[in-house]
């Protein structure tokens, strides 16, 4: 496809996401959900970029150009428009952000009328509409056909309530100090509220967003100011967040992040021990550790593994009819709760096991050791099939056959070749992926 990705249509915004790419991506979404219509709205949420302003505008120009009335809800959490979408029976959702992706870049994320991702073959259908001119002029309203737009302002209340229905009614935060780095994102309200109300001692840093410093040095790609702020301020935990909420990164009372296949492995446990953990499973990406599957294992969970995406996870989950997994970049899913990786469900969950197990979180969640992993991403200019690379092939088998797991994927969002090497023996590592990197450069950057 060419406008869709891993996780939607991203892109810098202005350039490949344009105004009238929104507007017409926007029209064509609109009529593919007109066949399963059945209130004739869609939700559409956004982050805190700037290009928010831009492109809401031009998804509401293009959904009432083809009828559908719109409802605005502002700044909110990717995982609150799935909840909201379902919640007020609307046809489809839309979350416009770049989730992690700096400020510059911006996205379009598309939800069902159950607040479910859209498929690959939904996405296509869509795509195959928005490059057919003769569909798109068809389809546009006149007269009081054309649909009609209005922000709502109350909504932020059902998510928040939500939220604090997954955490057990007989516990309490009070007399827990919790900081929280909201990356001057789309949870800067929801964050502290959730846990204010439940009865922490709050302390909130990069909740100030301008439009531009999304992300900026902060949040779950940059936890190092949270980890300060923990030591500094002696509190419990630390939860940082991305640009859009769906991803989480738990910093301990000494300040250090959480490696995100530990905190997988051990929310999977402490799931199980309170039955609550469907089928005895978790899904994890093929990016997960294998420690984090042998550790597992030895707790009678069964680990699936799946592409990196956390709509991948979350079929799998459909599918081998389980309710927890997650990938190690932070997207975690508890899919009784939320139906895409949900950061405050996800934290909630945390403080859960630590209410119940009492000990302090460096030593709850480092429940195993890692095996060794390298990883380098390399810019490339063209994405060519890598197993059209003279050598390739017979590079990856030679070094597998040492008892390294080798992955190398395109990243579906940038243009970034990503590659993971993992092993018992650093030394076989550093040397294979030093191949590895001396074939690859030489032919994707010429």
């Amino acid at each position: 496809m060419k406008l869709f990705g891993t996780d939607g249509v991203r892109g810098k915004a202005g350039k490949k996401l344009s105004a009238f790419v929104a507007m017409r991506l926007a029209m064509a979404a609109g009529i593919y959900f007109r066949k399963n219509s059945i209130t004739n709205k869609i939700l559409v949420g956004k982050d805190t970029r700037r290009s928010g302003y831009m492109i809401e505008n031009a998804i509401v120009s293009g959904l009432t150009a083809v009828g559908y009335d719109v409802r605005q809800i502002g700044p909110m959490p990717t995982p609150a428009i799935a909840f909201l979408t379902e919640d007020m029976r609307c046809d489809a959702g839309i979350m416009i952000s770049a989730s992690h992706n700096p400020y510059f870049d911006n996205g379009i994320k598309f939800f069902d009328s159950f607040g479910n991702k859209l498929g690959e073959a939904d996405e296509a259908e869509i795509e195959k509409i928005y490059y057919d001119d003769e569909i798109i002029d068809k389809n546009q309203k006149s007269e009081f056909d054309i649909g009609r737009s209005k922000r709502v302002d109350d909504v932020i209340g059902r998510y928040i309530v939500h939220i604090k229905n997954s955490f057990p009614k007989n516990f309490t935060l009070k007399g827990l100090r919790i900081v929280l780095d909201t990356a001057n994102g789309a949870a800067y309200k929801v964050a502290p509220t959730v846990f204010n109300e439940l009865g922490a001692d709050v302390i909130i840093i990069n909740n100030e967003p301008n439009g531009s410093n999304i992300n900026l040095n902060c949040g779950a790609l940059h936890p190092e100011e949270l980890g300060e702020e923990v030591r500094k301020l002696r509190a419990d935990i630390g939860f940082a967040f991305d640009g859009d909420a769906d991803r989480l990164v738990v910093v301990d009372e000494k300040g250090n992040p959480i490696h995100g296949d530990k905190l997988l492995g051990k929310l999977a446990t402490f799931l199980k021990s309170r039955n609550e953990l469907e089928n005895s499973g978790a899904c994890v990406t093929v990016m997960s550790n294998q420690a984090l599957e042998d550790y597992l294992a030895k707790h009678k969970i069964q680990t699936y593994r799946c592409d990196v995406g956390d709509k991948y996870v979350l079929e799998t989950l459909a599918s081998k009819q389980m309710n927890f997994g997650g990938e190690q970049s932070g997207h975690i899913i508890l899919s009784d709760f939320a139906k895409t990786g949900d950061a405050l469900v996800a934290s909630l969950a945390v403080m859960a096991c630590v209410l119940t197990e009492k000990k302090p979180v460096s030593v709850l969640l480092n429940p195993f050791e890692l095996y060794p992993q390298l990883q380098q991403n390399i810019t490339v200019n063209t994405k060519i099939p890598l197993n059209e690379i003279n050598g390739y092939c017979e590079l990856v088998e030679e070094i597998e056959k040492k008892g390294v797991r080798v992955l190398i994927r395109y990243s579906g969002t940038e243009n970034l070749l990503r590659i993971l090497l993992e092993g018992k023996q650093e030394g076989v590592l550093e040397e294979s992926i030093d191949r590895v990197l001396k074939l690859l450069k030489s032919t994707l950057n010429d």
